[in-house]
């Protein structure tokens, strides 16, 4: 996968990409060109902002020096431009997005980009949530480093991504490690039985009991089979003889 970053601060994303990611770009498994817009600016000043037109609040990055750094890509592929006026970037659009060969990401900052440019040039507009961010460097790196764990031999063991929250629609359960009794606190004992369908059905029950507490806005979504439902219910009652 190629990925070509524009933006004003490249700095800010060289120094996000270590552990997982950085294995991906030192392996290249994926390759990443860091494109500095400052370098593109058009007039004496190396400015590559100018006041917005009717007036406003800020500065407003420009469609020439925009439109200059994204022609030196020669494969830019799908253009993603990171605003806060995007669609909210999830799970199912980190995977989508790790299909790509080539993907270009556009870093919002100050009050935007000259909308000239997102009309001419960009596919798609990408938000990470409902904020704001001084530039959208830091939302480049968030999903980057979503796209880049779906791809094959980022992550040794692939069933990790496939179990993760959101995978499947609903957020992953309770982890424990040892010891297995910590001052009093133990780690539920199916999970030490050894009993692998067992402990599978504890982790399914337990993942539909977080998803439901957590985000009922995500478990509502969920279609639930009969021995899930069943899961679930006797998860409850387990819980409830536990507090009682």
């Amino acid at each position: 996968m190629n990925i070509n970053v524009i933006a004003l601060f490249p700095e800010i994303l060289q120094s996000s990409f270590k552990g997982l990611t950085g294995k991906a770009f030192k392996e290249n498994i994926a390759k990443l060109n860091l494109i500095d817009l400052k370098k593109f600016s058009n007039n004496d000043y190396g400015s590559v902002d100018d006041a917005p037109y009717g007036g406003g609040e800020g500065m407003v990055l420009g469609i020439e020096p925009l439109e200059t750094s994204l022609k030196t890509i020669k494969k830019p592929g799908h253009v993603i431009c990171l605003t806060p006026q995007g669609e909210v970037f999830n799970q199912k659009k980190a995977v989508e997005l790790s299909q790509l060969e080539d993907v270009t990401f556009v870093c919002g900052r100050y009050e935007g980009i000259d909308q000239r440019f997102i009309d001419s040039y960009v596919d798609e507009e990408i938000s990470i949530g409902d904020y704001v961010l001084s530039g959208g460097e830091i939302a480049a790196s968030v999903v980057i480093d979503a796209i880049l764990r779906n791809i094959d031999d980022v992550i040794g063991n692939k069933d990790s991504v496939n179990k993760d929250s959101h995978s499947e629609g609903k957020l992953k359960g309770h982890v424990f490690t040892r010891p297995s009794d910590y001052k009093g606190k133990k780690v539920p004992d199916v999970l030490l039985s050894g009993d692998h369908e067992k402990v599978n059905e504890w982790k399914l029950a337990n993942s539909l009991w977080v998803t439901r507490e957590k985000r009922p806005d995500l478990f509502k979504q969920l279609q639930l089979s009969e021995k899930e439902m069943i899961l679930l219910r006797h998860y409850g009652d387990f819980l409830k003889k536990k507090h009682d």
